[in-house]
């Protein structure tokens, strides 16, 4: 079932979410139901809170590069659900124009962690661990600020914050930030 996306400023966002106890038929269910939000919206990594459930669970796809015998290259899905994520190691630095399913029309220029780590528990309640580069370092990374209440407005000057806000408040949509060549061109997180 696709959900409803939140949208800034709600206040489930702000919130740290809670850690899952145990996983279930209804976590299971709800990691179906958010892989199918992220894919309709059209995201790369979708939060629980970003679904009005405030609990510790992500769901990331962003793909795999594979070449066939001719060597044509296809997008392969490769989608990863985690429950209670840890981020256990970080190296280097990435700097990727972010954008974010729960704040439309922004587009903002993030420094990240360019590997990373991250242990958590898998849909099955199984432990587990993924290695991160570039834009799956990045996506980990923007949801599991999701899971702490952080948000791609927080990398913004406060001149920038008012602006959106205003034009949040006005009904307008906000244009996306100007452009800058780094990363693979904005994309849209979660």
């Amino acid at each position: 079932m696709i959900l409803d996306i939140v949208k800034y400023p709600d206040p489930i966002l702000r919130k740290v979410a809670k850690p899952v106890e145990k996983v279930d038929a209804e976590i299971q269910k709800l990691i179906e139901d958010m892989y199918e939000t992220m894919y309709a919206a059209p995201g790369v990594g979708l939060a629980a809170p970003q679904v009005a459930v405030s609990k510790r669970i992500l769901v990331i796809d962003v793909g795999l590069l594979e070449k066939d015998a001719l060597g044509k290259e296809t997008h392969k899905p490769d989608p990863k659900a985690i429950i209670n994520p840890i981020v256990t190691i970080q190296e280097g630095k990435i700097l990727w124009d972010e954008g974010c399913l729960s704040m439309p029309n922004l587009i903002v220029p993030v420094e990240r962690a360019k590997k990373i780590l991250v242990e958590g528990l898998d849909r099955e309640g199984k432990k587990v661990k993924y290695l991160g580069e570039d834009l799956l370092a990045v996506a980990f990374q923007h949801e599991i600020d999701h899971l702490d209440g952080k948000l791609i407005f927080d990398k913004l000057s406060r001149l920038k914050q008012d602006l959106y806000k205003k034009k949040l408040a006005r009904n307008e949509r906000p244009e996306p930030e100007e452009e800058i060549e780094h990363g693979s061109g904005p994309t849209y997180v979660g």
